[in-house]
């Protein structure tokens, strides 16, 4: 059985121990790594080293004419080489991930064994079953699987994952001027949601495979994409259960980075960090 991490909020980490921990960022589908600019900028004053990632294939590219999903298998592919890089410099590396972040974080920790000392999953969507997701959405493997989906893209709405109103309307804002926000993009095409569908498939699958001993699953009560059944999905999945702590934030959507409990998401984060370090140092 893995032992239980301490009790960060009494640890001091050292600076030197912190700069020796690399943590990546993996942001939501079709996004930017802005969707965890307040996560890394916390934890980059705390010390730690910060790399956000941007994956071809996964990431919002403003710059390309048209954007096409690589195969899911390539966006693992694309941690894991950092992971790799990483490693050779640092004694720790951790995988931040959101939304779709988290089951990329994941999947490269199914692959990745030990390499990885620990997991934050925020917004975990292993199943969008949360109030918000209309019920057509049981068509949708109809857009991805079939030519149907030819004529289908999935465009962003209200609450775009927000409920601070003010948030959400410096977002509506930006997509009207540009085609992406701090919560993702305007639209996504049916070719980067059937590459995430099968990642989310093999995910739940094989989590038992996920050897990563330290493991924080944040969630939103009123995650409108995804309800707190995942949180459940995970606990049943993992193969250690005291490899796995659990928050629950109580006034967010699903962006909850950039929505009103963005303050306790980044003090747990922290507190986590702090802990995994203190842990394996």
């Amino acid at each position: 059985m893995t032992a239980r991490l301490p009790d960060a909020s009494a640890l001091r980490v050292d600076p030197s121990a912190a700069r020796r921990t690399a943590v990546v960022l993996l942001h939501g589908l079709c996004s930017t790594p802005d969707e965890l600019l307040s996560v890394g900028n916390g934890l980059r004053n705390a010390g730690y080293s910060v790399h956000p990632l941007a994956v071809d294939g996964y990431s919002f590219d403003a710059a390309l004419p048209s954007r096409r999903a690589s195969p899911w298998q390539q966006w693992i592919d694309a941690v894991e080489q950092r992971i790799d890089a990483l490693r050779a410099d640092h004694d720790r590396v951790m995988l931040v991930g959101i939304s779709a972040g988290s089951a990329l974080a994941l999947g490269t920790a199914m692959r990745s064994g030990t390499r990885i000392d620990g997991l934050v999953l925020m917004s975990t969507a292993l199943r969008f079953d949360g109030w918000a997701v209309p019920r057509r959405q049981v068509l949708l493997p109809l857009a991805l699987y079939t030519p149907l989906g030819r004529f289908w893209r999935y465009r962003e709405r209200a609450p775009y994952g927000v409920k601070n109103e003010r948030v959400r309307g410096w977002i509506e804002r930006e997509l009207r001027h540009r085609k992406v926000s701090r919560a993702g993009a305007a639209v996504i095409d049916v070719s980067h949601l059937r590459e995430h569908d099968r990642l989310i498939r093999h995910v739940r699958r094989g989590l038992a495979h996920v050897e990563c001993p330290h493991v924080l699953a944040i969630h939103a009560r009123q995650d409108e994409v995804a309800s707190l059944h995942n949180l459940e999905l995970l606990k049943r999945g993992l193969h250690r259960p005291s490899q796995l702590r659990t928050v629950v934030v109580g006034n967010s959507y699903h962006m909850i980075t950039i929505d009103n409990d963005r303050q306790q998401v980044l003090d747990e984060t922290l507190e986590f960090a702090a802990a995994v370090t203190h842990r394996v140092s």
